[in-house]
């Protein structure tokens, strides 16, 4: 699990309500029509701007931000490294007892086993790298929409509850709590665009970056390793994806 994706959430939530609690009764911060129309009016215009399985995929693709964790490039190239030390020495065959955590990586490796050409098997991993691209990109633009969308409803909620306000203005006594519920549905569309959904996105991109970085890499390990690389060739390859401090140190 991605700790940084739920301590950052969670810590952000935690303050808020923190202040909520200690500066007046946390009642009075809840509010069903303001949620109403900034929850759930947010999520009907953004499904209006998606299909069905757009909307719902950006959801699953989410859960990737949580649930999973891309392993170390360093721990990686030891595996490949592994990996072609095997082939080399005891022909592609070999791999079938050395399967990889890796999903992307025990494709190619069961591409290389099949005996397809090595055209055939960058082919196929190239495109299941770019549908992969996709399935994240398409989840960061949908949060991004919320995050847009969220304090725009938040407003128009606003804009009601100073309408229904205004039009009853003869109790001036209805005015205070009024004006403290209508200003909750722009507090409910700010929290959950700064606290939530944006930062959603900018987490799905910069997985999106990072999976796509180590694709490359394992695509170019796997090429390297069916056209018979010495070993310490492939090694200089993959080190040139570290950073330079990282890379200097992985060298010696």
């Amino acid at each position: 699990m991605d700790l940084a994706t739920l301590i950052g959430l969670l810590g952000s939530l935690g303050i808020v309500v923190s202040a909520i609690v200690l500066g007046a009764s946390a009642m009075i911060f809840l509010n069903g029509p303001s949620l109403l129309i900034v929850v759930g009016g947010s999520l009907f215009v953004v499904l209006s701007k998606f299909t069905l399985q757009q909307f719902l995929g950006a959801f699953k693709v989410a859960a990737k931000a949580f649930k999973f964790r891309l392993p170390d490039t360093e721990e990686v190239i030891k595996e490949v490294m592994e990996v072609a030390q095997v082939a080399r020495k005891e022909g592609m065959l070999a791999l079938e007892s050395r399967p990889s955590s890796i999903p992307f990586f025990q494709q190619g490796i069961q591409l290389m086993i099949d005996g397809q050409a090595p055209e055939t098997v960058r082919e196929i991993l190239q495109k299941e790298r770019l549908l992969t691209l996709e399935r994240h990109r398409w989840g960061a633009k949908v949060f991004s929409a919320m995050g847009d969308v969220g304090p725009a409803m938040g407003m128009i909620g606003t804009l009601i509850g100073l309408v229904q306000m205004l039009s009853n203005m003869e109790d001036p006594k209805s005015i205070g709590p009024a004006m403290a519920v209508a200003l909750l549905t722009t507090l409910y569309g700010a929290m959950m665009a700064t606290m939530i959904f944006l930062p959603m996105a900018d987490k799905l991109n910069l997985r999106m970056t990072e999976e796509a970085r180590l694709n490359a890499m394992l695509i170019d390990a796997i090429s390297a390793i069916q056209n018979g690389t010495n070993p310490r060739v492939i090694e200089t390859l993959l080190t040139s994806y570290l950073p330079p401090a990282k890379r200097k140190s992985e060298g010696g």
